[in-house]
């Protein structure tokens, strides 16, 4: 559903701009900002942010990444940074470290200290942060959302809570599908009889994993023989990628595929060749970092979905500032909408693909 609520916005300090807030409850905001400087991924932002006028408060926005230090992150912070000092605001930087409990903590921080006039989510579990979200709007804090889904309908890139001024995320039924649809075609060019796939969770328990693999489920029921023989998960390294696959190869020497995160896919990468099998089993990843595009272009994989992460940073805090300062909700935005065949890159298109990986894979 759509946002119908936006929040009223209250002035901080004496010649506050309108769109500017404040909050009367005391408290302390745990984590200190973050000082990474904006990288290369960041820069374009200032040519499409608004400018700030000479006389326009700088706005205080607090960041709540799910991971700080995971590679997929990285580039999307330093796009928000990046977006938020050519709005003339400042980024206070909480790190969930993939677990929700800390993420709602320090969001349920962020909005007792007073000292946010807008908070920019990106949400390790989406629907437990629903309620907290909506409390921050009711209390004059401007929210923005950024990647995964806020709310429990993986299914749309439509805001899912009142009030909320910035939706920039990629659709997880999506996603998954593309997966899908991926392993089913390399099947059908390995032309296995029967096709048989270990899939790698990158956190099983997720909400995201589950809206996945749903997903891909539905996909490779078009062809009967593919059969999911083995399960792993990663948790987004290639460190447990690598022993995800070979784990699956040890217990399952006919793989036809294994699928996964980019960074797991990595890790199965240097799994099938140390089993020299890498002419047998196709790797089928997702996320479209450049270590993946060079890795399909070479032969090492089979293909991958591309993802947006610096595109997600730079356009959620641009439209969550543009909002604040208009008092105007942006529409929820799709970010992997209107890319090049879907997204879904396979040897045969990983040319154009090449020049517009956002992250390292």
């Amino acid at each position: 559903m759509g946002a119908t609520h936006v929040p009223r916005l209250r002035t901080k300090g004496r010649a506050g701009l309108v769109g500017a807030v404040v909050l009367a409850i005391a408290g302390c905001a745990a984590p200190a900002a973050s000082t990474a400087p904006a990288t290369a991924a960041g820069a374009g932002a200032s040519q499409s942010a608004p400018a700030a006028s000479a006389s326009a408060k700088t706005l205080e926005l607090a960041y709540l990444s799910f991971a700080v230090a995971n590679s997929y992150d990285a580039p999307m912070l330093a796009a928000a940074q990046g977006a938020a000092a050519a709005g003339n605001a400042k980024l206070t930087v909480f790190d969930g470290n993939l677990t929700p409990a800390t993420q709602t903590k320090q969001l349920q921080d962020a909005v007792a200290s007073g000292k946010f006039d807008g908070i920019v989510l990106q949400p390790i579990y989406g629907a437990g942060l629903v309620a907290d979200a909506t409390a921050a709007i009711k209390a004059g804090i401007a929210v923005g959302n950024i990647d995964q889904i806020l709310g429990s309908d993986n299914t749309t890139a439509n805001p899912q809570v009142d009030g909320l001024l910035a939706n920039v995320v990629f659709v997880p039924s999506e996603l998954g599908r593309k997966i899908g649809e991926l392993v089913v075609k390399a099947c059908a060019e390995k032309n296995a009889n029967p096709c048989n796939v270990g899939y790698i969770y990158s956190v099983k328990a997720a909400a995201l994993d589950g809206s996945l693999r749903t997903a891909f489920d539905t996909a490779i029921a078009a062809n009967p023989n593919i059969k999911v023989v083995a399960e792993g998960e990663s948790f987004y390294t290639t460190a447990l990628g690598l022993k995800a696959s070979q784990d699956m190869l040890a217990a399952h020497s006919d793989l036809t595929v294994i699928t996964g995160a980019d960074q797991a896919i990595t890790g199965a990468v240097q799994a099938v060749s140390d089993a020299n099998l890498k002419d047998k089993v196709a790797l089928v990843g997702y996320g479209g970092g450049a270590v993946a595009f060079q890795g399909i272009a070479s032969g090492e994989r089979y293909g991958t979905v591309m993802q947006a992460p610096t595109t997600e940073g730079r356009v959620g805090v641009q439209q969550l500032i543009e909002a604040i300062r208009s008092g105007t909700p942006a529409p929820g935005v799709d970010v992997l909408k209107d890319l090049p065949d879907g997204g879904v890159v396979t040897k045969a298109n990983v040319a154009t693909f090449l020049p517009l990986a956002e992250w390292p894979g």
